[in-house]
């Protein structure tokens, strides 16, 4: 078993550290505290911080959502999006012209400027698929009756995460989509994490890498397929970290979590609320009857 209580105890062993936003740095919410603190010590010793995210939209937008969030423009001279890397195949044209776009209308900036090669289903060369629409989040059925009988044209996926947690609500990512379509037949292309391509346009291969990420299929899998070392660690999902740290905190001591990883290491956490992403504080939840 090994014993790691903070980041301190590897940081001089890479010049680079590639870190996860959603679930890590932001709950979609608000910022992780601790993980901003990380991020100071990290800057300060001069590390290069790659923040790389799954977002279906261009990198600027992310950065001034990460703004807004009252984090630090200093951290964010790299932030790097899956959105970013679909963008330059949608401009290039490498699946067609003409796309239908499947996803909410807040994702528009993806395509800026090539609204005229927006097509219906029937007339476009490929689905882009950004997430899902506003008024059928959870209704995954009218996807697969939307899409069954176009299972010849080629989907592109800008975000294949199949889940996001927003505060204390799981959301459905294009991911989810994603898989529909290929269950149904139909071939998916992805843009972000775990596909290799989105790392070779972030990395040099003299990098020495560190991946900081709470998915094992997208954080942790693109980071191994890539050689990059990982924290390795399978961690809980948000609602069960949630439900642990409430437990911790009723009882006023830490609860000890041991937490196997991908290649058999086991990690020991001292608390509950030293696993990442963050947890809501008690006195920030409300009583329920």
């Amino acid at each position: 078993m090994k014993k790691l209580e903070h980041l301190s105890e590897i940081a001089n062993n890479y010049d680079t550290y590639i870190i996860d936003l959603w679930g890590v740095i932001h709950n979609g919410i608000k910022l992780n505290e601790d993980a901003i603190l990380t991020i100071e010590k990290l800057h300060n010793m001069k590390k290069k911080v790659v923040f790389l995210s799954n977002a279906p939209r261009p990198s600027k937008n992310v950065i001034n959502f990460l703004k807004k969030l009252n984090m630090n423009e200093k951290y964010l001279k790299n932030v790097f999006t899956s959105g970013e890397a679909s963008s330059i195949a949608i401009k290039s044209e490498k699946f067609g012209k003409y796309f239908y776009h499947l996803g909410p209308q807040r994702d528009n900036s993806l395509f800026k400027g090539l609204e005229q090669n927006k097509k219906n289903l029937s007339d476009c060369d490929y689905i882009l698929c950004t997430g899902l629409y506003d008024e059928y989040m959870n209704d995954l059925n009218f996807y697969s009756k939307l899409l069954i009988n176009f299972k010849d044209k080629i989907m592109v996926c800008t975000n294949p995460d199949l889940i996001v947690d927003r505060g204390n609500e799981t959301e459905f990512c294009a991911g989810k989509i994603a898989q529909i379509f290929e269950n149904l037949g139909g071939k998916v292309v992805y843009f972000g994490k775990p596909h290799f391509s989105i790392y070779n346009l972030i990395l040099k291969k003299s990098d020495k890498a560190l991946m900081i990420g709470d998915n094992l299929q997208t954080d942790i899998k693109g980071a191994n397929s890539e050689k990059i070392d990982t924290n390795t660690v399978l961690s809980p999902c948000g609602s069960c970290r949630q439900s642990m740290y409430e437990y911790e905190s009723k009882q006023n001591a830490p609860i000890k979590v041991l937490l196997k990883g991908v290649d058999n290491e086991v990690v020991e956490f001292l608390s509950v609320a030293d696993l990442l992403p963050l947890v809501f504080q008690c006195d920030g939840l409300k009583k329920v009857r």
